[in-house]
């Protein structure tokens, strides 16, 4: 199997890969910050020429190794809390299994209104809360918020593998939400649930024959410096930086969301 169709491979230049690469190393910043990196990747792969499918796919390749890297960073800095992800990312892993293979049965106007409103609720009520995620309020586990984290984590996992915009900013404010962590822990430990959920469609995306690896390796190796760099300046500022950032891309996201319904 090829790896491009002719058509896509003669219009690859080497401006179009510089501007893809540098593109995907802005969005691997941003995203290992507060998420919404694909609205800067995914249009770009489109604007060079992919079709859908496959710009979804390459670009969820590259996704991947831009947030492999956030998630190392985060973790090597201990921002992740592993006694409470081992409960998570099994749900993580399963609803994204179930999402890829629920996306051609669902109506994806209705899932895109309805996420338009959870986003412009988290994005709106972000900018009004003062406190919340600026302190980290995490407790310890108890059955509760444990339960609690299982819906989130096997919700979330589904949307990413059903439509995915926005799928960080959930993560960050529901972790936020359920389990009191402040704005670098809940983006450290969303970052290895945005990892699961990441490979387990990248996987699929490959064995469907969906990815670029000529476009993909490329971008992909630049977003993993984006990413490094991001988480860097994540860890060094924490919320100072991370929450204008988030709620910047949450607002983004549903702006995206609102012209794709109303186009």
């Amino acid at each position: 199997m090829a790896l491009l169709p002719k058509s896509i491979s003669s219009q690859t230049t080497p401006s179009i890969l510089l501007l893809l690469c540098i593109f995907g190393f802005i969005a691997a910043a941003v995203d290992s910050i507060a998420g919404g990196g694909g609205l800067i990747s995914l249009p770009a792969f489109l604007l060079a020429g992919l079709p859908a499918r496959l710009a979804l796919g390459t670009n969820k390749f590259c996704s991947t190794s831009g947030t492999l890297m956030s998630s190392f960073e985060y973790y090597k800095n201990g921002k992740m809390n592993f006694k409470l992800l081992k409960y998570l990312f099994p749900f993580t892993l399963i609803g994204a299994v179930i999402g890829v293979f629920t996306v051609l049965n669902i109506n994806e106007d209705f899932m895109q209104a309805l996420v338009l409103i959870l986003i412009l609720f988290v994005g709106i009520f972000s900018i009004f809360s003062k406190s919340q995620g600026l302190i980290n309020n995490f407790n310890g586990l108890t059955r509760k918020n444990i339960i609690l984290g299982i819906l989130l984590a096997f919700s979330i996992g589904f949307y990413d593998g059903f439509l995915g915009p926005g799928t960080g900013s959930f993560l960050i404010f529901g972790l936020i939400s359920i389990f009191g962590f402040d704005y670098i822990n809940a983006s450290g430990n969303s970052k290895f649930l945005n990892l699961i959920s990441n490979i387990t469609a990248l996987i699929l995306f490959a064995i469907h024959g969906q990815v670029n690896y000529i476009l993909a390796i490329p971008v992909a190796i630049c977003m993993l410096f984006g990413a490094k760099l991001g988480t860097k300046l994540a860890l060094l500022k924490g919320a100072k930086i991370i929450k204008p950032v988030f709620i910047t891309m949450s607002l983004a996201v549903a702006v995206k969301m609102l012209v794709s319904i109303i186009s």
